[in-house]
């Protein structure tokens, strides 16, 4: 099911981003566009999610396989480096919310100030000549107008980490750190499976993801406490 869900995710991203720069009229007056941004940025979503269960070993028991996929995942995402991410990602699980946290900004609890470090500290050189190699290839090679790749490629991604920075770092994981938060300093959203999975792929469930992170997105729902100690 790994397997499957992840190569689901990738198809369905790439399909709709061709289809919106194909088909898709750009304009401010078609409602439809409009929809069509808020999908793709979902699936941006997904997109690292999938990578994220990777990071777990949670999109297949077979190693090469589940890195293959989380690779691809995370480079469609923004050309990210997976083994950067799977490294980091390690660190904010043994320590999580403290200053030993690559996530955690301990300076600030700003939205904005902490998604601007966070997203700092994730750029590198290598993802941005990714990223410029591909934006010239949509308007140059393949022809595409540059405001409607702006709007329709980069926008989705940027829209995917702030619903993934919103919900997997700021809400559960801000200041103050209750009781009910520990072992992990990480809060949980209120028992509502489809507003947890419209939200982010049920990641809003995130104290139990620290409590078993092992558990894949798709079977996280099945972990979910009874007491939220939502805050």
């Amino acid at each position: 099911m790994g397997v499957f869900l992840a190569i689901t995710i990738i198809l369905v991203w790439g399909s709709h981003l061709a289809y919106m720069l194909l088909f898709v009229e750009f304009s401010a007056t078609n409602p439809w566009m409009y929809i069509h941004i808020l999908v793709q940025g979902w699936l941006y979503t997904g997109l690292f999610i999938t990578g994220h269960d990777a990071m777990h070993g949670g999109v297949s028991k077979n190693k090469p396989l589940n890195n293959t996929l989380g690779t691809l995942a995370t480079f469609l995402f923004a050309g990210m480096s997976y083994k950067r991410l799977r490294k980091n990602h390690g660190l904010h699980h043994k320590a999580p919310a403290t200053a030993e946290d690559p996530d955690f900004y301990v300076k600030s609890q700003n939205f904005w100030r902490w998604w601007g470090v966070f997203m700092w500290r994730y750029v590198t050189i290598f993802q941005l000549v990714v990223m410029a190699a591909a934006y010239n290839i949509f308007i140059h090679l393949l022809g595409f107008g540059e405001l409607k790749v702006i709007i329709y490629w980069a926008l989705p991604a940027i829209m995917g980490t702030l619903q993934l920075f919103y919900f997997g770092v700021y809400w559960p994981h801000r200041q103050p750190h209750l009781q009910h938060m520990m072992p992990h300093r990480a809060r949980t959203m209120g028992k509502n499976h489809l507003w947890a999975m419209i939200s982010c792929y049920f990641f809003g469930y995130h104290f139990e993801h620290h409590d078993d992170q092992h558990v894949p997105w798709w079977k996280l729902y099945t972990t979910k406490r009874k007491d939220t100690g939502q805050q």
